[in-house]
C-alpha cells in the first residue's frame, strides 16, 4: 500500500430509515446527528441526495460544519440527474450544482464529484459526445465518472477521462449480462471505488433500490478489491487519495462492509453502535462498542 496516501472508506448516503435501531437509535436522544455519528465512523460519505435535488448552498455549509469532528473527512457528491439521466438540464441547473459545491470546495471538504449514468448508457459516438460535454462543463470539479455498462471498458475511454483528469469509476455490482466487471482503473489524481452488492436475481427489472441493494459482502469477497484498492492508491496522489464507497445501504450492510473494509485497507478499529455489533457480529473483532467519551478520543 503507497504510504501515507490517504484511503477513505465510507457509503453512499446516511439518511436511511431502516437503518434505526441498527446504525442509529430507534429513539434517538435530542441533538442526536447522523451525519456527525458517520463522520466518526469514516472518513468520507457519498452524497446521493445531490443526485435527486440541487440543494442549496446554506444546505451544503450545514454538512462541512456537521461533520468538522473529522479533520480528515471528504464528502464526494452524486452530479444531478438531470446532467446523466434525464439529459434536460441547462445553465440554471450548471449552476446551481456549481453554487452547491463551493461551501465544500472552499472548505477543502469535496473530494468528488461522481458522474453516474445508467446501464442503458452505452460507448455510442453519441454518448461520447454526452460524456464529453460534461466533463467540459464542470472542469473545474474533481470529476469522477462510473458506467454500469461493459461497453466503455476500454483504453480509449480511459485515455479520454485521464485526458480530462477525471477518474474511472471501478465498480462491483452482480456478473450478468452486459454489467461492467471488475476493474481497476486509475485515470485522475485520485482513485474511485464503488460497490453495489452482487443481488444478480434483483438487480434488473421492476424491483426496488433496497432489494437492489440489498446484499451482505462477505470478507472472501472483499479480498480480491482490497489488493485492488492498494494499487490504485499506490498510482494516487498524496492530495487526491482513494475513495472507496459502499452502495449495498440495505439495513446498514454498507456500514459492516464499509467498516470490514476499513479496517483491512487502513487498519484502524473505531467504535460503533452495540446495536450494529448485536446485528452484525462478526463486526466484533474489528470494531469497538461506542460510548461518549469513546468517540470524542477518536480525533
Amino acid at each position: 500500500m503507497a504510504d501515507r496516501v490517504p484511503i477513505r472508506v465510507g457509503t453512499a448516503g446516511w439518511s436511511y430509515e431502516d437503518w434505526a435501531g441498527i446504525v442509529y437509535p430507534t429513539r434517538p436522544p435530542r441533538g442526536f446527528d447522523r451525519l456527525a455519528l458517520m463522520a466518526s465512523l469514516f472518513d468520507t460519505n457519498e452524497i446521493n441526495s445531490t443526485f435527486y435535488r440541487i440543494p442549496d448552498a446554506r444546505q451544503t455549509a450545514g454538512w462541512v460544519r456537521r461533520v468538522e469532528a473529522n479533520p480528515r473527512f471528504r464528502f464526494t457528491a452524486k452530479l444531478y440527474r438531470g446532467f446523466t439521466h434525464e439529459k434536460e438540464a441547462g445553465p440554471a441547473e450548471e449552476e446551481a450544482f456549481r453554487a452547491a459545491m463551493a461551501p465544500l470546495s472552499g472548505e477543502s471538504r469535496l473530494g468528488a464529484v461522481l458522474v453516474q449514468f445508467p446501464f442503458s448508457f452505452h460507448d455510442t459516438a453519441d454518448a461520447r459526445g454526452t460524456l464529453r460535454h460534461i466533463l467540459e462543463r464542470f472542469s473545474s470539479l474533481p470529476l469522477a465518472v462510473e458506467f454500469r455498462h461493459s461497453s466503455w471498458d476500454r483504453e480509449e475511454v480511459e485515455r479520454l477521462l485521464a485526458e480530462h483528469g477525471a477518474a474511472f469509476v471501478n465498480i462491483d455490482q452482480p456478473s450478468i449480462s452486459n454489467n461492467l466487471g471488475a476493474t481497476n482503473r486509475v485515470t485522475a489524481s485520485f482513485a474511485y471505488y464503488r460497490f453495489h452488492g452482487r443481488n444478480a436475481e434483483k438487480w434488473f427489472g421492476e424491483t426496488t433500490n433496497e432489494e437492489r441493494y440489498n446484499y451482505l459482502y462477505g470478507r472472501s469477497e472483499l479480498e480480491p478489491w482490497v489488493e485492488r484498492i492498494r494499487k490504485g492508491a499506490a498510482r494516487a496522489s498524496l492530495e487526491g487519495g482513494v475513495y472507496a464507497i459502499l452502495n449495498n445501504h440495505f439495513r446498514g450492510q454498507a456500514v459492516t462492509n464499509a467498516l470490514m473494509l476499513q479496517r483491512e485497507l487502513t487498519g484502524e478499529i473505531r467504535s460503533v453502535p452495540e446495536t450494529l455489533l448485536e446485528t452484525y457480529p462478526q463486526l466484533s473483532s474489528i470494531a469497538m462498542a461506542s460510548d461518549e467519551e469513546g468517540q470524542r478520543r477518536l480525533f
